[in-house]
């Protein structure tokens, strides 16, 4: 099974801004992430509620990202479908995967949903992820906090890091999607042409 394998979690390096692990036990732990797009709200929502579009399919059970879905309604569900075998296999699925079920919507403004994703499924956990969509100037700024606990058999020290990078990746893919915001803190390009002058005691060979 492709998805959602430990290897496969940390290998994954994109992480948007301001994400954090901001607490951590054997009993469990609390990821946050914050990037913030161009996009409205409304138009962050529409994006966020269809999966298939920004997720990637290496965290799938089926490889495959257009087979996960997000009914954004209270008991609606964040599924995916295992396809049969041939081109077609969508048609005959061989099963399916419930990875969250959505708790609570306030559309344009909030999702919430329950579920351990990946390999946290197998264990004894109940996770809970809560997206916040709020206008700013220019834009949205998206969070996403994972909130984990219970039993479950692996080290902390190597599921919690694995699991952030994760969820920063998604969120990353999905701020790509609508538009990432630059940083007020990245420079301004300069002109074509134009060298910066060397300070002093920054010239080459001091």
């Amino acid at each position: 099974m492709r998805s959602f394998a430990i290897a496969a979690l940390a290998l994954c390096l994109a992480a948007p801004a301001g994400g954090e692990v901001i607490a951590r036990s054997d009993n469990g732990f609390v990821v946050r992430h914050v990037a913030e797009v161009t996009a409205s709200p409304a138009d962050a929502w529409k994006q966020l509620v269809v999966p298939a579009d920004w997720w990637n399919g290496v965290h799938t059970f089926s490889g495959d990202a257009k087979n996960l879905s997000l009914d954004a309604r209270a008991g609606g569900c964040f599924c995916e479908v295992l396809p049969g075998e041939g081109e077609k296999g969508w048609l005959h699925p061989r099963g399916g995967v419930e990875h969250m079920r959505v708790v609570f919507v306030d559309q344009d403004k909030a999702l919430r949903m329950t579920g351990a994703l990946g390999p946290l499924q197998s264990e004894a956990l109940q996770g809970t992820l809560t997206v916040t969509l709020k206008p700013i100037d220019g834009g949205t700024r998206l969070t996403w906090e994972y909130v984990v606990g219970g039993f479950m058999r692996y080290k902390p020290e190597q599921i919690v890091p694995a699991v952030d990078k994760v969820i920063g990746e998604q969120l990353t893919r999905l701020a790509e999607k609508l538009g990432p915001k630059a940083s007020a803190e990245t420079p301004a390009p300069k002109p074509p042409g134009e060298e910066p002058k060397p300070q002093p005691g920054m010239e080459s060979g001091r």
